[in-house]
């Protein structure tokens, strides 16, 4: 029993001091994320006048046309996304150049509806990633979600009572209770309870980190990434059509022979090489098809198909959907949405709980000065 005691000590004195160490990035990551994971339903909401168009009696006008105007809204600024809504004809194109702004095009004709900076959302989803830090926010963030998983550990170790007996009273908040008995309570149970969501969002939080989790979790499905297939360079010359020529032709081709596409991006990676990717509705596991260009002469230079895909490719391709709850839909969405808010709650109710009991070690501490009576004399 004292050994017991002691073992269940030295885990809180772990818990207490990573706790208070990290708590602020725990706030920050959980709020910041508990808002983000509805950020689809937030843009349809609050944006529609850039992410719609009223509907026509028309086909889609083609990337070439969009692209031209594009640089000439832009003054030939780099290009570097184009992302495009196949699941409503409606959808507005959405260019981008970088941070500086994200261009809104008709899809029926190819004008320019509007150009916006990058709005809160995006602040929002840089604050969770970096903490507006850049490379060195994105280290602290990294490894205080690493913190985090040890505190969940911890904290299924603290929770877990001494006597089955007291199992009840670990799973209920007493609410009639006084303030501090409801604030142990609140952080006891209900971190209990939200631990077993929040450690699948830290784990897959993780695998986005670092390349060792990455790893980790591909040996652990007992498969391995399917590598991109590689394709021979064509022996066609180099193509004498404009860029926004090529990029219409490899959009066109793609919907032809690959149809079905929820949405679709087409990325300039960091290597300079045009990146396709088309994502098509799914249940559970994401199903996408990437296709790689060469930046010099168009020609596709590799591609993966999911229907290739081992469960390691599966998971890698689904990690986002996990990590925000949308592989499971709305449900999993208000589940993920709740884990986080709870999760940003818990470094508030430690520190109280801390602060408490820093109070009542200080009043021990503190040991009355008797008066002694006046001796009596004769």
């Amino acid at each position: 029993m004292a050994k017991s005691k002691k073992f269940k000590n030295a885990i809180l004195q772990i818990h207490l001091w990573l706790g208070l160490a990290t708590g602020l990035v725990v706030f920050i990551v959980s709020v910041t994320g508990c808002i983000y994971v509805f950020e689809e339903e937030i843009r349809d909401l609050t944006q529609k006048d850039k992410l719609y168009v009223p509907v026509q009696q028309k086909p889609f006008v083609g990337l070439a046309p969009i692209i031209e105007n594009y640089k000439k809204a832009s003054k030939n600024a780099k290009l570097t996304t184009i992302r495009i809504n196949n699941a409503r004809p409606d959808a507005t194109v959405i260019v981008s150049g970088g941070k500086k702004n994200d261009y809104y095009f008709n899809p029926y004709t190819a004008e320019l509806v509007t150009k916006a900076k990058p709005d809160w959302l995006h602040v929002d989803e840089d604050l969770h990633r970096t903490l507006l830090l850049g490379e060195p926010g994105k280290f602290i963030m990294n490894w205080s979600v690493v913190i985090f998983v040890i505190m969940l550990i911890s904290g299924w170790v603290l929770w877990f009572p001494n006597q089955m007996r007291l199992l009840r009273q670990s799973l209920t908040i007493k609410w009639n209770a006084s303030f501090k008995r409801v604030n142990y309570d609140l952080h006891n149970v209900l971190g209990f309870y939200s631990s077993w969501i929040l450690i699948i969002v830290a784990l897959s939080g993780l695998y986005f980190g670092f390349d060792s989790v990455k790893k980790g979790a591909t040996f652990l499905t007992g498969t391995k990434l399917t590598k991109p297939v590689s394709v021979a360079a064509s022996a066609k010359p180099f193509s004498q059509d404009s860029l926004p020529q090529r990029y219409d032709q490899i959009y066109s081709a793609a919907m032809l022979q690959y149809p079905g596409a929820k949405e679709t991006a087409l990325s300039i990676r960091k290597t300079g090489e045009l990146r396709l990717r088309i994502i098509y509705p799914s249940e559970f596991s994401r199903k996408q098809n990437v296709f790689y260009f060469d930046p010099a002469t168009m020609q596709m230079s590799k591609y993966k198909l999911y229907r290739n895909f081992k469960l390691a490719d599966k998971l890698e391709s689904s990690n986002y959907d996990l990590h925000t709850g949308q592989m499971f839909g709305l449900f999993g969405k208000i589940l993920a949405f709740i884990a986080s808010l709870i999760s940003a709650s818990l470094p508030v109710t430690g520190l109280i709980i801390w602060l408490k009991k820093k109070k009542k070690t200080k009043k021990k501490k503190v040991v009355p000065v008797l008066k002694r009576e006046p001796a009596l004399t004769v």
